[in-house]
């Protein structure tokens, strides 16, 4: 199977399945002599992990991160850096019933089309328990941007939208993000999510949610024109998280509203000698490279596949059949996509602040 790495000089290769022995990465491309160890990696894992709340999957597992290799004496080498995470409470008895059955949303269907076999437990490769090795590898990738870089990146991200429910934009706070099962940053909007996804549970049926990212902080002059775009590599790592179906970045769709003036973000030159922009409709990318405005995307995630509300669907032997998921899932998967969403953004901007040095110095 191809396509399981992700950039060009940070390079992150990602294995394992959802309920296999282990899920690991390795990370190549990280520069010698950055201080590094677990405790480094281990809170941005701990904040993805499931059965923190009623609001997602049961399912229990540690996630303790182990690295294997690539760091000596609590700093990189060089060379590449092998990390797993131990599958230790995967109930594979639960997918028995659906073993030769397609859920309908779901890429059973696709990788048995395109492989001819595909490993039914929890979804194998295609389930989103591969995504807290790219929160592991995001962890790296943040000291990576600390180490080179004169000033810091703040990289956060928060839930905006639960299926129809978005948030105020007034009331934005970040401190709110933290106080709430959802990530949500309106303190105020709560307490309506929560009966939303309280009665989606209860009809065993799932709801879908938008992810914003924030990276304050970034320099200007990441990317390249055309085909390396700053923007483009954002948009296709946010896009390969598991069940993302859109992505955008600053005024996004929106843009589409707005006239040329509106839409331009106007500059000038203030008494510190900077520049400063007007308004960040480009999210922080001009031409495919950073501006050193706030990269700002979005992402739209959909109702997770697996529920237990029956619905036809086929199996493999052509035949028209009843899909009902037994297991244990998360009722709205975007709680849990927010620190993904920030790892993957981390591991963009790392690979590309890496590509800029090699090209550019400095």
């Amino acid at each position: 199977m191809s396509g399981n790495t992700l950039g060009q000089l940070f390079k992150v290769t990602s294995f394992g399945e959802s309920h296999g022995p282990a899920i690991g990465c390795v990370i190549d491309g990280v520069p010698p002599r950055i201080p590094l160890s677990s405790d480094d990696i281990q809170p941005y894992v701990d904040k993805r992990r499931t059965g923190q709340s009623k609001y997602t999957s049961a399912r229990q597992e540690p996630d303790k991160v182990e690295i294997l290799s690539g760091v000596f004496e609590g700093q990189t080498t060089g060379t590449p850096i092998g990390l797993m995470i131990a599958n230790q409470d995967a109930r594979s008895k639960d997918y028995g019933d659906i073993k030769d059955k397609f859920r309908p949303g779901h890429a059973d269907y696709s990788y048995f089309q395109k492989y001819g076999i595909r490993d039914y437990r929890g979804g194998g490769r295609s389930s989103a328990r591969e995504t807290a090795m790219r929160v592991a590898a995001g962890a790296i990738a943040r000291k990576i941007l600390s180490e080179i870089l004169d000033t810091p990146v703040n990289i956060r991200g928060a839930m905006v939208q639960m299926g129809p429910m978005g948030i105020e934009r007034a009331n934005w706070d970040w401190d709110a993000v933290d106080n709430n099962p959802f990530g949500c940053p309106d303190a105020a909007a709560v307490a309506s999510w929560e009966a939303h996804l309280d009665e989606i549970r209860s009809q065993g049926s799932s709801t879908g949610a938008v992810i914003e990212i924030v990276a304050q902080g970034v320099p200007a002059g990441l990317g390249a024109p055309v085909f390396d775009r700053l923007d483009a590599d954002i948009a296709k790592a946010l896009m390969s998280i598991p069940a993302v179906k859109g992505v955008e970045i600053g005024a996004g769709f929106n843009a589409a509203t707005l006239t040329g003036p509106q839409n331009a973000d106007e500059m000038n030159i203030g008494e510190d000698g900077k520049v400063s922009f007007a308004s960040n409709n480009s999210g922080g990318v001009l031409g495919g490279i950073s501006s050193g405005q706030d990269i700002v995307a979005r992402f739209a995630v959909k109702p997770t596949s697996s529920i237990s509300i029956p619905q036809k669907s086929v199996n493999t032997w052509g035949e028209n059949v009843e899909v009902a998921t037994r297991g244990r899932h998360d009722p709205c998967v975007g709680i849990r996509a927010v620190p993904i969403g920030e790892a993957m953004i981390a591991c963009v901007l790392a690979d590309h602040l890496l590509r800029h040095k090699g090209q550019c110095g400095g």
